[in-house]
């Protein structure tokens, strides 16, 4: 996967219920993956080794943010295990990471820096 566990754990921060599996974790990421294949039109997954360090760390990013989200919409009620203050604060975290996700769109879909990427 383009992001690992320790990737994710740093976005999704402290209030993430804990029957949000890793397994659920992995299959958000597997359909992110998929996306982001279908958005460079090239096998991210498999040319891994043949890209840049710069563009893994956008991909991985990328990744790693679509996982949280998913994380942190699991349970935004604040009780039970989520650690949210409110359901306000959990929107929060969400629209930061939307935010970075549609710049790191933006700079996937410029010719330009793919033809950097070498995609």
């Amino acid at each position: 996967m383009l992001a690992d566990t320790t990737d994710v754990d740093g976005f999704m921060g402290e209030g993430i219920d804990t029957g949000f599996t890793e397994t659920m974790q992995d299959l958000v990421g597997v359909y992110t993956e998929a996306f982001l294949c279908n958005l460079v039109k090239f096998d991210l997954v498999t040319g891994w080794n043949s890209l840049n360090a710069v563009f893994k760390l956008m991909l991985s990013e990328y990744v790693a943010r679509a996982i949280a989200i998913e994380g942190i919409k699991y349970n935004m009620r604040g009780e039970g295990n989520a650690g949210f203050g409110s359901r306000v604060e959990a929107e929060d975290m969400i629209n930061v990471h939307w935010a970075s996700m549609e710049k790191i769109i933006e700079k996937l879909e410029d010719a330009s820096v793919q033809d950097f990427m070498g995609v």
